[in-house]
């Protein structure tokens, strides 16, 4: 895992940019702002070619109540973070992301999937599958799993401290 700086310097003196990587995370941001979850809001985007293709966010299906409507089950149930993710009724925002992309025909293999936090292994697997060649993230998760299939397979992962 690698660390990421998030400014980059203009050739034209004082003026300073953002990078790519903060530039996407910002937007990461904004995204996670319509998540519907009532323990953690997370936000998710898929670019190629620093294109965006997709993004996502934490929340039910399509057509299906949301957590902030009917409550959290897994909350109620006193689950801890991490665990027992077949409980919860959302999907979180790296799926969405990958099913969006999907919907449309999008193909994100060879992309950055810039996520707020570390995926959970169910992401991570599904990053892997749909052909996510780096991931950005912001926040810790605890998956120790994730952290070990996404190196097994090779992607490269980054700790973005901005």
């Amino acid at each position: 895992m690698q660390e990421t700086d998030c400014l980059e310097q203009s050739s034209w003196g004082d003026f300073v940019r953002p990078s790519w990587d903060e530039y996407f995370m910002e937007i990461v941001e904004l995204i996670k702002e319509r998540s519907t979850c009532l323990r953690r809001q997370v936000g998710a985007l898929i670019v190629n070619d620093k294109r965006i293709l997709a993004t996502g966010y934490n929340g039910a299906p399509t057509g299906c109540s949301h957590c902030e409507e009917v409550g959290c089950l897994r909350e109620k149930l006193q689950i801890p973070s991490g665990q027992r993710h077949e409980l919860c009724r959302a999907l979180h925002a790296e799926q969405n992301a990958i099913v969006q992309a999907a919907l449309y025909g999008i193909s994100v293999q060879g992309g950055t999937l810039y996520v707020t936090h570390q995926p959970c292994v169910m992401c991570a697997k599904m990053a892997i599958n749909a052909g996510i060649k780096r991931i950005v993230y912001k926040g810790e998760y605890p998956d120790e799993l994730s952290r070990e299939l996404l190196e097994e397979a090779g992607i490269e992962v980054v700790n973005f401290k901005g």
